[in-house]
């Protein structure tokens, strides 16, 4: 994905346009047919997470190529700790946004007294899984072992509670109500897997973060709008990664929106990462409340 010299953004875009004609979700892996661990994909030198469009990246290429770790490295940093990429490997373009200002613009701004505008740009660089390493530190090297089922809903419902979201159980259908700012769930009962009703909650905990009062994403749209159809794909995206760090396999929650997806990422070849970006600050939010397991997020 997006390993190209053209536009990330077009290259990206395409293939996650491709996958969804196909009725896949990039942001739904098969991970109960993988030997990989959920997780979020983390460098490897600085235990640092990914985050944004970087975390379907590098999930697409885990899955592609079948690697067993969620654990990645620059080529430099795989020298610095004594080892070194296997000949021959190919890498993983990965990306993050930056801003600078030209200096035509400093000097324009300069005469007019005024602050200078910065221009937005995405900055490549080449990621390899610690698999197609040699020589690094043995640490590195081990597969996480996936949480025993009974640790996952202890774990979700800590997150469930700490936030200290308003979530109301009863009735026949899951939503996010922004105007009184509460969370409605059936009954546990309703669900013929209990880990589904953590799952469903997570994914309206995806909306409750876009509350003026923490995130300030929602706008109110009608459902069927495009704004509408990227607010859902937010709070998808946002529910898998919170699902894969918990060690929840993520699901489908939202397939009949596959429609309304594709029509905004037809239309501009940067919803997916803005989508992609605002999930994981979604996710983020969510995850503060718990006690910090892991490392930082990039």
């Amino acid at each position: 994905m997006g390993t190209g010299n053209g536009s990330l953004y077009d290259d990206v875009t395409q293939h996650i346009i491709a996958q969804l004609e196909e009725g896949r979700l990039p942001w739904v892996q098969p991970w109960d047919t993988s030997l990989t661990a959920t997780g979020l994909p983390r460098n490897a030198a600085t235990g640092r997470c990914y985050s944004g469009i970087n975390i379907l990246i590098l999930w697409d290429r885990l899955f592609e190529r079948g690697f067993g770790a969620q654990r990645w490295i620059t080529y430099r940093q795989a020298q610095a700790l004594g080892g070194n990429v296997r000949k021959g490997e190919a890498g993983t373009i990965v990306c993050y946004a930056d801003r600078f200002t030209p200096k035509d613009e400093q000097q324009k701004a300069r005469d007019e007294q005024r602050e200078a505008r910065q221009v937005a740009f995405l900055k490549r660089f080449t990621l390899f899984n610690v698999e197609q390493c040699e020589g690094l530190p043995e640490a590195l090297m081990t597969m996480a072992e996936p949480r025993p089922f009974e640790e996952l809903v202890p774990q979700a419902h800590r997150l469930i509670r700490a936030c200290g979201a308003d979530i109301r159980v009863g009735g026949e259908s899951a939503f996010y109500a922004p105007s009184p700012d509460y969370i409605r769930v059936p009954d546990q009962a309703a669900f013929h897997e209990p880990i589904n009703w953590y799952r469903t909650i997570l994914h309206e905990l995806g909306h409750w973060t876009g509350h003026s009062s923490r995130l300030d994403r929602l706008t109110g749209a009608n459902l069927g709008s495009d704004d509408y159809a990227r607010e859902e794909l937010c709070a998808e995206m946002a529910s898998a990664f919170l699902c894969a760090e918990l060690g929840i396999v993520p699901t489908v929650r939202h397939a009949d929106y596959i429609g309304g997806w594709l029509a905004v990422l037809r239309e501009d070849n940067r919803a997916i990462f803005r989508a992609a970006s605002q999930a994981s600050k979604a996710a983020h939010y969510l995850l503060d409340f718990l006690p910090a397991e892991g490392g930082e997020h990039d």
